[in-house]
């Protein structure tokens, strides 16, 4: 039996939306997982010193495109996933394998690739962050029964849609219906293309869709119309996704809408990497600063759009500090010389947060981000 108590804690930043911040400044975490959360408790174990810092849940990336194992083709780098790791994202989540070499397109050559995508990252944790992969690319050809045997498998996930061979909204939707009955969850593609072979999807294509999240509609990377993510807000029920790979400005309109509509529960972040501009371990970070520094977002609200929200939309045990919640905590401060006070000031004024250490599952493993500046305040980690 292990246990890790972290104390000290300037703020609590829960991942939960309706309760943004949890009162106390110590957690204990028992083999892995949340044991309680409060002021002063009593309990021995190992022992983390926050020294004032702030503590949120580990990030959950909405929007990732993984291929087989740390390493994308598309920018031929190697530890792209640990490199995010040191960002504080413990959590990814597949938008679909679209860079593997070779990428077949028939329906058996679909159903395998996705297959062995989603069992192979069920096998491995790429420094100890979870992949959530194995979304299927939808190609013409495909059935009930495929959507039915890769449910059986695991499979739980649909790539973006618009960006494989399936165009037509009538198709597209009749395959969301399919997935959607096996439990699976559902993007749609929006705004311009990215990739070849991908389109310019709007407003009309979502609405007749009615998916789960609408992709990085502030543009991946080029953004659609805000009347669009308004008619998609008014006549669907998706979720509605920001990136770092997308359009800044509009990250912040489609931010600053959603607080006007007082729908911030549909907001999720993501970082649509690797992409044409590159893996951005910084990315989740980055994309929370922007929605609060100009899109009017609240912090705290801000970082549940980065783990909460996104771990509630797939049914993921993560992504909120609170009793029984797998243990995946950032400890995150302002960065060393910024006019913040703490983490949360940081991204009120559009500065990236330190991260001073990532725990997954209770397992401390960042001990000092080599991609973030330091901290401002000192965590003592034990040896």
């Amino acid at each position: 039996m292990s246990v890790l108590v972290v104390r000290n804690i300037g703020t609590i930043v829960s991942g939960d939306i309706t309760a943004p911040i949890t009162a106390g400044d110590t957690i204990v975490i028992r083999d892995g997982t949340i044991e309680s959360v409060g002021d002063s408790i009593d309990a021995d174990g190992v022992v983390i010193d926050a020294g004032g810092a702030t503590v949120m849940p580990g990030l959950c990336d909405n929007h990732v495109h993984p291929v087989i194992g740390d390493y994308t083709p598309r920018q031929h780098q190697v530890g792209f996933i640990e490199s995010c790791l040191h960002g504080g994202v413990t959590t990814m989540m597949s938008a679909g394998e679209p860079h593997t070499p070779g990428r077949p397109k028939d329906p058996a050559g679909v159903k395998a690739l996705t297959i062995l995508a989603s069992k192979a990252f069920a096998n491995l944790r790429p420094a100890g962050v979870k992949v959530h992969a194995g979304a299927v690319m939808l190609e013409p050809g495909l059935t009930e029964a495929d959507f039915a045997e890769m449910a059986a498998e695991g499979v739980r996930l649909v790539a973006e849609i618009g960006i494989s061979g399936v165009k037509d909204p009538d198709e597209a939707a009749q395959m969301t219906r399919w997935a959607q009955s096996q439990g699976m969850k559902v993007m749609v593609h929006t705004g311009g293309a990215s990739i070849p072979g991908s389109g310019v999807i709007g407003a009309d294509f979502v609405i007749k869709v009615q998916p789960d999240v609408a992709g990085h509609t502030n543009g991946g990377p080029t953004a659609l119309p805000l009347s669009d993510v308004e008619r998609i807000l008014e006549e669907t029920e998706a979720h509605v996704e920001v990136v770092h790979n997308g359009n800044v400005k509009a990250a912040g309109a489609v931010a600053a809408l959603l607080v006007e509509r007082d729908e911030l529960h549909r907001l999720v972040i993501g970082t649509d990497s690797p992409a044409g501009s590159g893996v951005q371990p910084l990315g989740m970070l980055r994309t929370m600063s922007w929605v609060s520094s100009l899109g009017g977002v609240a912090p705290a609200i801000a970082v549940a759009a980065a783990t909460g929200n996104v771990a509630g939309m797939h049914g993921l045990n993560t992504g909120a500090i609170a009793p029984g919640r797998e243990a995946d905590l950032v400890i995150s401060d302002a960065p060393l010389g910024s006019q913040a006070d703490d983490a949360l000031g940081a991204l009120s004024i559009g500065d990236t947060p330190a991260v001073a250490a990532v725990i997954i599952d209770g397992t401390t493993r960042v001990r000092k981000s080599r991609n973030t500046p330091p901290p401002v305040r000192t965590v003592g980690l034990p040896a």
